[in-house]
């Protein structure tokens, strides 16, 4: 499954924000002084925020994770993928994390600890009500194939 498109608003804002100030910070400094090449700043953190816009989109859209059987599967990545299974019995602690800008959106990011920090896995971008009820399944998971331990 995918994750909310909400998720690239909010990673664009994140980022977009700060380029935006020392953009402006650029332009004020250009005007102030007058000094042209101070200009350079301004277009290079201009080209910075559109490249970010970009790829934000293609990152976000590279995020997906599935429930099977035994484990949760958790993909993300464009040019590096990156695979990860988590045996359900292997969870410790499954916790749902939502910044100002996620709740605003509506959406939360999933955080899967385990024992192993290698196996530890976060799914973001998650509708709020979703990544509670996946929290709560996992959960009850997790409990039920670590009893058989």
């Amino acid at each position: 499954m995918r994750v909310s498109e909400k998720l690239i608003t909010a990673r664009r804002l994140s980022a977009g924000i700060p380029l935006l100030v020392v953009g402006l910070g650029f332009a004020v400094a250009v005007a102030w002084s007058g000094v042209l090449w101070l200009a350079l700043g301004c277009l290079a953190t201009l080209l910075l925020l559109a490249w970010v816009w970009w790829l934000t989109a293609r990152q976000v859209r590279a995020i997906g994770y599935a429930q099977r059987s035994e484990d949760l599967l958790v993909t993300s990545g464009i040019m590096f993928k990156r695979l990860v299974v988590v045996p359900y019995g292997r969870m410790q602690t499954v916790d749902v994390v939502a910044g100002p800008i996620d709740q605003r959106l509506g959406i939360a990011r999933l955080q899967l600890h385990t024992a192993s920090a290698t196996t530890d896995a976060s799914i973001p971008g998650l509708p709020a009500e979703e990544a509670r009820r996946l929290r709560d399944e996992l959960a009850a998971l997790g409990e039920a194939r670590s009893a058989g331990l």
